[in-house]
């Protein structure tokens, strides 16, 4: 069966989770819903290499959730739902956004997890409210359409009663998070704070240097000008991070992949 471009990145991020969180008999309760029990416990390294630990499992958990997905069409539901229903609430392990480093464990008091897993192509935008930056967003929205990507606003959700839970929502299930500093607003600086905590890639843009905090400068970001020029210069300089960012992200998946798929 063919696997539509969306659906394939969808199955990016399950096998992340995948790999982070199954056990010997998650995969074979996974088998069993799926119809695909043969896949499982006939593949010659998935549940070897769980077992020992070794460097192949990401690309073998891969492989065989893709011809999970691949032989029936109703598989990717039942793939969703179970890792969603066993992983996607309660505490979660969160990572950097390169999957490198210390992994912290954290249940938030303050906020509710969403259901809804990471999207590895949605960029989120954290800025005041204002008229006046109404260019600002087109400009960014710009440069994730030319970089493949989408982007979403907290103004332009409600799922929550609360205005916060969206926001923390749509962080959490960004892999970019672009902050502009502009005016010193209180709850950007809050915002960027919560990407920082939950490992994403964080942009911060400003029209001036000075209203970057002490603390947050050691970060490189993006000037620029509220005008035609500077905007347009915004928009290119904001799309070549954004590939660069998911070319590295790409090309680290890729190496996962071919890592023992044939083994």
């Amino acid at each position: 069966m063919y696997v539509d471009a969306q659906t394939r990145r969808k199955v990016l991020v399950l096998k992340d989770v995948a790999v982070e969180h199954f056990k010997h008999e998650n995969w074979l309760e996974l088998g069993t819903l799926t119809g695909c029990y043969d896949l499982i416990s006939s593949h010659s390294r998935l549940l070897r290499s769980l077992s020992f630990g070794d460097d192949d499992y990401a690309g073998c958990a891969l492989e065989v959730l893709m011809r999970i997905v691949e032989r029936e069409e109703a598989n990717f539901s039942e793939v969703d739902n179970y890792i969603g229903g066993k992983f996607g609430g309660g505490g979660q392990t969160i990572s950097s956004a390169a999957n490198t480093g210390p992994r912290i464990y954290f249940q938030p008091s303050a906020f509710t997890l969403p259901a809804e897993l990471p999207d590895p192509y949605l960029v989120s935008v954290m800025m005041p409210f204002s008229a006046g930056l109404n260019g600002v967003y087109s400009a960014i929205q710009q440069a994730c359409s030319q970089s493949g990507m989408s982007c979403e606003r907290a103004d332009n959700i409600w799922k929550e009663s609360a205005v916060i839970q969206d926001i923390f929502g749509l962080i959490y299930r960004s892999f970019v998070v672009v902050c502009d500093f502009t005016g010193k607003n209180p709850n950007v600086f809050y915002e960027a704070g919560i990407a920082h905590t939950l490992g994403k890639h964080v942009i911060p843009i400003t029209q001036s240097t000075d209203d970057i905090p002490f603390d947050l400068r050691h970060h490189r970001f993006l000037p620029y000008l509220n005008n035609g020029e500077g905007l347009a210069a915004l928009t290119n300089a904001l799309a070549s991070r954004l590939r660069t960012l998911h070319a590295n992200r790409d090309s680290a998946t890729s190496a996962a992949a071919n890592v023992g798929v044939f083994g």
